[in-house]
């Protein structure tokens, strides 16, 4: 009878049988779908809307190649976009419609952050722009944000957004400080609404891609606004749709209440039309002083704030409080 070798004899079959089935259990883990279907998704459709190259628009992320052997990387390709596939719909969730966030920030509030992150609208789906002015106020914001976006984007991955791009000013700002009282001063409007103008109009070419169905514009000092703010502006179906802005205020009770704030929608009337006919072509006509009374019916004004109202049948998408400015929004 042959000498079994020694090796064998010392094995236990109990050990054989054991790394069988451990072997059979990890070759079933690797080759198995993953039964995370939404993490699935969601990683896919970010690989797919994925820049191919970084002049390629900025509202997709770009995945990085590798360089060749002498460290060049290749040149730019001829990239195909199909818009006809792109879409705007009152259900922008279930098409997967891409929507860019833009906001000119000369100050940073927690209360945004916040409201940004509690959107109950796919982050993968949301790209976001800012755009601040190179001052000590600005430069302190952009510090702030961007601590915001490093601890948002190396978190929970259903909170992180597609995309995230950030502008500094090349021009100076045509008034020192953002205080309240300061920027409505009638005398600073002309100069203030033009740097602005020119901001958002970089912000926005700058950050806009082929993917984007919805632009929304969000100043930096709405600190409260609901968590389904895109789908309720979506929802009327409307190529243009503005919130209103109320502020919050002491009454003469002491008691906190609601006025108007946002007077730029309106229905123009016959006075404004008079007024502008008279004036030199770098005038500006403005709402909300009483030195230039246009008489124009100001959207803030014919709101419905009652408690019991219904919104959709009075056009209405919601409420979103501004630095202690609330926003009602309406149909254009």
């Amino acid at each position: 009878m042959p000498a079994i070798p020694r090796a064998i004899r010392r094995t236990n079959p109990i050990t054989i049988l054991l790394a069988g089935l451990l072997s059979l259990g990890f070759l079933a883990f690797i080759f198995s779908p993953s039964s995370n279907a939404a993490t699935t998704s969601t990683a896919k459709r970010k690989f797919d809307s994925a820049a191919a190259h970084p002049l390629s628009p900025p509202t997709a992320p770009f995945q990085k190649t590798a360089s060749s052997a002498k460290g060049k990387r290749p040149p730019p390709p001829v990239v195909h976009y199909h818009m006809n596939n792109l879409t705007t719909t009152s259900d922008p969730v279930a098409n997967e419609e891409n929507v860019l966030i833009l906001t000119p920030l000369a100050r940073f509030y927690q209360g945004y952050w916040d409201n940004l992150l509690a959107l109950s609208y796919p982050h993968s789906l949301i790209a976001l722009g800012f755009i601040t002015p190179k001052t000590r106020e600005g430069n302190a914001a952009t510090a702030a944000l961007q601590a915001a976006i490093a601890q948002t984007q190396n978190g929970p991955e259903e909170k992180r957004f597609a995309s995230i791009t950030i502008l500094r000013q090349d021009f100076d700002p045509p008034i020192a400080s953002q205080d309240e009282s300061e920027r409505h001063k009638k005398e600073n409007q002309k100069a203030r609404r033009s740097a602005m103008s020119r901001a958002r109009n970089s912000l926005l070419f700058t950050t806009i891609g082929p993917s984007t169905s919805w632009v929304l514009w969000l100043d930096s000092d709405i600190i409260e606004s609901p968590p389904s703010l895109i789908q309720d502006l979506t929802s009327y179906d409307k190529p243009v749709i503005v919130p209103n802005c109320f502020q919050r205020y002491r009454n003469d009770k002491g008691a906190w209440d609601v006025r108007p704030y946002d007077y730029n929608s309106w229905q123009d009337s016959q006075t404004a039309a008079d007024l502008a006919a008279k004036m030199a072509p770098d005038d500006i006509l403005i709402e909300g002083y009483s030195d230039m009374a246009t008489y124009r019916t100001l959207m803030a004004k014919t709101a419905d704030v009652t408690e019991g109202r219904d919104q959709k049948q009075s056009n209405t998408a919601g409420w979103g409080w501004r630095d202690r400015i609330a926003g009602q929004s309406r149909g254009s």
